[in-house]
């Protein structure tokens, strides 16, 4: 059991820290559009090199492992009200995840749609989720162990 739960936090850990990085690298890509040639495009084939070795190299796995063993670790612990809650803010965190998936397949065509500023604020959310998701672990996951 105790491997299991540190495979899901060694993913768990490694996909949040490539969300993050990914709607950075979206946001200097993005940046480069302010940028003269041919500085412009030898800095966007850089971040869009960085980006695909980031997502498929990366957050792809690490959010399908965590993916696997998150719903293993459900037969240790019982379905209750906080497990609900951060199992919602999973799914919230996986539509995240698709939702950079489409910011990053239209920065390979090309296609720019948010601001460096909107795409700042976007990285936030992740965040958020962060913060709700490891407060209802803490908090309630020992108590009822």
């Amino acid at each position: 059991m105790l491997y299991l739960k540190a495979l899901h936090i060694i993913f768990v850990v490694t996909w949040f820290a490539g969300l993050f990085y990914i709607v950075r690298l979206f946001v200097y890509y993005a940046e480069t559009l302010e940028r003269p040639e041919p500085e412009k495009s030898i800095l966007q084939r850089e971040y869009l090199g960085m980006q695909s070795r980031l997502w498929y190299g990366i957050t792809w796995p690490s959010a399908i492992m965590t993916a696997i063993f998150g719903p293993l670790m459900l037969w240790w612990f019982p379905l209750n009200t906080w497990l609900i809650i951060k199992l919602l803010l999973v799914v919230g965190l996986y539509f995240y995840h698709f939702s950079c998936q489409i910011v990053f397949n239209q920065q390979r065509k090309g296609i720019v749609k948010y601001t460096g500023m909107q795409l700042r604020v976007w990285n936030e959310v992740a965040t958020l989720f962060l913060i709700g998701i490891v407060f209802l672990v803490v908090n309630f996951s020992d108590s009822e162990h």
